[in-house]
C-alpha cells in the first residue's frame, strides 16, 4: 500500500481526463499518453534522476516518446549534454523533475508522479 495520501481532486481529474472510458491496460496507457501529450508544454529544462545518477543530470525534455514505447510506462525524449557530447535518450517521466515550468505542465506531470507514487498500474 502506498504511503502517499489520497488526493481526491487529483483522483477525480485522473479518472475523468486521463483514464476516462479506459477498460483495459492498453486503453489506460493510451489515455495517459494523450492526457500528458495534450497538457505538457515542451520543451522544458529538468533534472533526470535515476539510480545510476541519483544527483541527477541536467536535460532538456523535448517531447513525449513514441506511443509504442509508452505501453507499460510513460517516457519522454530528453537531450543530454556533457561537454561536447550531446544525445537524445528516452527517460521515464517518473524520473523527471521539471525546472521552472508552467502550471498546466506542472499539474500533468504531478498527476503522473502521483499515479506512480500511489502504486497504481495500467
Amino acid at each position: 500500500m502506498s504511503e502517499v495520501e489520497q488526493d481526491h481532486v487529483r483522483e477525480e481529474r485522473i479518472d475523468m481526463e486521463a483514464v476516462v472510458d479506459a477498460y483495459n491496460e492498453e486503453e489506460r496507457a493510451m489515455g495517459w499518453y494523450y492526457y500528458l501529450e495534450d497538457r505538457i508544454n515542451f520543451p522544458f529544462k529538468a533534472k533526470w534522476i535515476n539510480r545510476n545518477k541519483p544527483e541527477g543530470r541536467d536535460v532538456m525534455v523535448i517531447e513525449m516518446s513514441p506511443e509504442d514505447k509508452c505501453s507499460s510506462d510513460m517516457f519522454v525524449e530528453v537531450i543530454y549534454r556533457e561537454g561536447d557530447f550531446e544525445d537524445v535518450f528516452s527517460a521515464r517521466l517518473s524520473e523527471i523533475e521539471p525546472i521552472n515550468i508552467d502550471s498546466a505542465t506542472e499539474e500533468a506531470i504531478g498527476d503522473w508522479h502521483y499515479w506512480i507514487a500511489r502504486e497504481y498500474q495500467f
